[in-house]
C-alpha cells in the first residue's frame, strides 16, 4: 500500500503481488473517510485477489476532514469518482470497477448511470436506500439507467434498507445485479469483520 495523489485524487493504492490486470476504486460513506475499517479490509482482500485497489477520499472530505457533505457538492463528488476511475485505468489494462460504502456507493451508482462507460461494473457496501424509517423516500430513480453488472453487500439490520426492499429495488436494473446478505450486521457491515470470499467471486464473476 502506498500514498496516492493525483490530479484532485487523494488515497492510498494497494498493488497486488501478482495481478490480474483489472482495478476497483472504493470510496466511503459521509461521515468517514477512506480509513474506514470496511474499505481497508476490503482493499486488502481485493488486492491479495490480484486487483490494483484505489482507495480514495471523495472531494468534500479533501475539503473537510469531518462533517458530512452537501447536495449542492454531489456532482463535485462523482467528478472526483470519475477521475479515480480514470487514473486507475493508466494503471491497469482490464475491468476497472467502481464501487463504495453507502454515499460512495450511491454517487458511484449514478455515475455509472450517467455515464456508461466510466466503469466496467459496481461493487456497493451499504446502498443506502431510504433514510431509516421513511421508506417512501427510495433514491433508485437512477437504477433503470445502469448497464453494468453489480454486486450488492447489505447488511440484514441495516436501518437505511432492508434485504426483502433491497431484493425488489434491484429488479430495476436491467443488467444482472446481486445481492450479498451479510447476517445480523447493520449499516457498517460490521467494519469488515466478515468473509469477503464471497463477494470477490461475485464481482470477478
Amino acid at each position: 500500500m502506498e500514498a496516492f495523489e493525483r490530479s484532485g485524487i487523494r488515497g492510498f493504492l494497494h498493488q497486488p503481488r501478482t495481478s490480474i490486470g483489472q482495478g476497483l476504486v472504493l470510496t466511503h460513506g459521509a461521515g468517514g473517510d477512506c480509513s474506514a475499517p470496511l474499505l481497508i479490509e476490503a482493499a486488502s482482500v481485493f488486492s491479495a485477489a490480484g486487483l490494483t485497489v484505489l482507495r480514495c477520499d471523495l472531494p468534500f472530505r479533501q475539503r473537510r476532514p469531518s462533517g458530512p457533505p452537501s447536495p449542492a457538492t454531489a456532482a463535485g463528488d462523482r467528478e472526483g469518482l470519475k477521475n479515480a476511475a480514470v487514473a486507475l485505468r493508466d494503471l491497469v489494462s482490464g475491468r476497472v470497477f467502481l464501487g463504495g460504502q453507502s454515499y460512495g456507493g450511491r454517487q458511484a451508482t449514478i455515475l455509472a448511470a450517467d455515464e456508461a462507460g466510466v466503469a466496467d461494473g459496481l461493487l456497493i457496501f451499504s446502498y443506502p436506500l431510504h433514510p431509516p424509517g421513511k421508506p417512501d423516500r427510495l433514491r433508485t430513480e437512477h437504477f433503470p439507467r445502469l448497464s453494468v453488472p453489480a454486486v450488492f453487500v447489505h447488511g440484514t439490520a441495516d436501518p437505511f434498507g432492508s434485504i426483502d426492499e433491497m431484493r425488489r429495488a434491484i429488479t430495476g436494473i436491467r443488467l444482472p445485479a446481486q445481492l450479498i446478505p451479510i447476517d445480523r450486521a447493520g449499516h457498517d457491515l460490521k467494519r469488515g469483520r466478515f468473509d469477503l470470499s464471497a463477494v470477490t467471486a461475485a464481482l470477478l464473476g
